[in-house]
């Protein structure tokens, strides 16, 4: 019970909230180019210094509780010491999400707050090596990363990208192991399957699907984004379309790969039909957005044949409200790549913080909780079933544009960690 006495006396006897005010502008105050400025600075960097000391001075180990004091408020700070109790370790890596985790175009506009950007920095100089996991393109997020963290801590080694939901790994400064094309070990049949559809989707689209969305400039997976703001009304009923789309193109070019329908069943569907039944049959949200389209299947999932129903289950539709709608390989899933990145990393034993918000994110989540490899967070307007699992878990749920509250947290975690 000693360190919940002392988080006890921190927060009891110390002003934390001007404490953490003053570490606040010292770590963010943006580089400017004047005198008066920079004293100002100075000044408020021997103030924050000065009440550190105070705590460090009171307190038995000290330097570590004036840390906590300064980057986290009370009940993140219990909350860290509860989270250290339960699960009895630091943690070793970070696998983050982008899009509506560390950034939110309802909150953010869109960019990684610079506080964000600050904390992931600190736990890079305190040797947490950091996996950005996405489904975005590689060069998108390089890119971004670059401007937000700096050259030298993208190229640090220590810092990898799962991209296109974990087709591909980049981690810059590993040699031969820089870059893995995942996607190459998968066989000829999966791979015809998206050849085809890559090469027919928008050509083949109906035409508000046609010039309501673009092709994402993904490597392997075939990611449909809406032409207009996403969320908007325009985007749902653009992605929505394009889902069925998909799906049917799915169904064909499945049938293609296996050349042919079965010949017992050649008049029975064709394969479009079969791709609605199935993934209908697979995922809720899909099936009310077929039902909405008017696109329901008028076979059964059990009426699928069985060599039809096997590569669907290799393949995955994603669907993402207003924002995307995907095909990708379940055998190449985030889960495949946080586990290629944590290899190459060196993370031999993980213990990762996985945040997101979407089904994609919650896969990582489940392995983490599987193999007892991690804890996870998510946004409060996570899809459904992601925020379920956070809160059965450990209820880590951060507000929307605010992932530096959760990095906060498990970033005083391991301060804590250390007085053991």
């Amino acid at each position: 019970m000693e360190r919940y006495d002392l988080l006890y006396r921190l927060y009891d006897d110390f002003d934390t909230e001007t404490l953490r005010e003053y570490q606040f502008f010292v770590d963010l105050f943006p580089p400017v180019d004047s005198r008066v400025a920079l004293e100002h600075w100075e000044e408020a960097s021997d103030e924050l210094e000065g009440r550190k000391a105070e705590i460090r001075n009171a307190l038995p180990r000290g330097a570590t509780f004036a840390d906590v004091a300064a980057y986290a408020d009370r009940e993140a700070a219990f909350t860290a010491l509860d989270l250290l109790n339960r699960h009895g370790r630091a943690v070793n890596a970070l696998v983050l999400d982008v899009d509506e985790t560390l950034r939110s175009a309802g909150g953010t506009d869109n960019e990684i707050p610079r506080e964000t950007l600050h904390l992931l920095t600190e736990f890079h100089e305190r040797g947490v090596p950091i996996v950005i996991c996405t489904g975005q393109t590689l060069e998108n997020v390089k890119g971004f990363m670059i401007q937000g963290l700096g050259n030298e801590l993208v190229h640090s080694g220590t810092f990898s990208i799962v991209y296109e939901s974990g087709n591909g790994v980049f981690t810059p400064g590993q040699g031969s192991r820089t870059k893995q094309l995942l996607y190459e070990e998968l066989d000829t049949e999966v791979r015809s399957v998206f050849d085809e559809i890559r090469a027919r989707v928008l050509p083949e689209a109906p035409e508000d699907v046609r010039h309501g969305c673009h092709l994402q400039g993904n490597e392997f997976n075939v990611t449909l984004k809406p032409n207009f703001e996403t969320g908007s009304p325009d985007a749902e009923r653009v992605i929505d379309a394009g889902m069925v789309h998909l799906i049917d193109l799915l169904g064909e070019a499945v049938v293609d790969a296996l050349g042919g329908a079965p010949a017992e069943d050649a008049a029975a569907a064709t394969g479009s039909a079969w791709a609605r039944a199935h993934y209908a049959d697979s995922d809720p949200e899909i099936r009310e957005v077929l039902e909405e389209e008017g696109a329901a299947a008028d076979v059964a999932p059990d009426d699928v044949p069985a060599s039809v129903r096997e590569l669907f289950e290799r393949i995955d539709i994603g669907y993402y409200h207003a924002d995307a709608a995907e095909i990708t390989s379940l055998e190449l899933n985030k889960v495949a790549g946080v586990e290629a990145a944590l290899d190459v990393l060196g993370v031999d034993d993980p213990f990762v913080l996985v945040m997101g918000d979407s089904k994609s994110d919650l896969r990582v989540m489940r392995w983490a909780a599987e193999n007892d490899a991690g804890i996870a967070a998510a946004p409060d307007h996570a899809s459904r079933d992601t925020l379920s699992h956070v809160l059965e878990t450990d209820e880590l749920v951060f507000d929307r544009g605010q992932s530096a509250q959760m990095l906060r947290t498990v970033y005083v975690l391991n301060l804590l960690a250390r007085l053991d």
